[in-house]
């Protein structure tokens, strides 16, 4: 299990002048694509298991886990971004999170790793006009040959379609 590990964000100590600033983000799939959420958010990461069903609930909401007496709502991801397909197999995998005071969860298929990007390899997130939302993307992140979604699970997670976080007046 993962248990909130690293610092979001770092200096680079090699003593070359300059710091870098660091961002650190738990990388995982969806279907074919790659996306990261900044690792301070994430609480733990657990298999799939069962899941206790909500009437009436949205179909991206997939129900509650009881996790240590805490009753935490779990988000399938793959059908929220209408991915598709959705199966469960060994490689699903519910990621814990602590968004806002709040614990939640979301079903991706499959966590691939942790990475630490320079401001320098985000990219600002493409202008798609009103065809696609793009509210929750924070930029696109590039390692070597990958491509990497970057999302504010933060934002995501608090928008009015999820009503999983009270809305600030901010």
């Amino acid at each position: 299990m993962l248990q909130e590990q690293g610092v979001g964000i770092a200096s680079d100590t090699s003593g070359e002048g300059a710091s870098r600033v660091m961002n650190e983000f738990l990388t995982f799939r969806l279907g074919a694509e790659e996306y990261g959420i900044e690792i301070l958010k994430v609480q733990e990461i657990r298999g799939y298991d069962s899941i206790t069903q909500i009437a009436n609930a949205p179909d991206f909401i997939k129900g509650v886990v009881n996790l240590r007496g805490i009753i935490v709502p779990i988000v399938d991801l793959r059908i929220k971004f209408r991915l598709g397909n959705v199966s469960y197999d060994q490689f699903t995998v519910v990621i814990i999170l602590n968004v806002a005071g709040r614990v939640m969860g979301i079903v991706v298929d499959g966590v691939s790793d942790v990475i630490n990007l320079e401001d320098e390899h985000i990219r600002s997130t493409p202008d798609f006009g009103a065809v696609i939302d793009t509210e929750y993307i924070v930029g696109l992140g590039t390692v070597d040959q990958r491509m990497l979604i970057l999302i504010d699970i933060e934002k995501l997670m608090s928008s009015g379609d999820m009503g999983l976080i009270e809305q600030s007046g901010n």
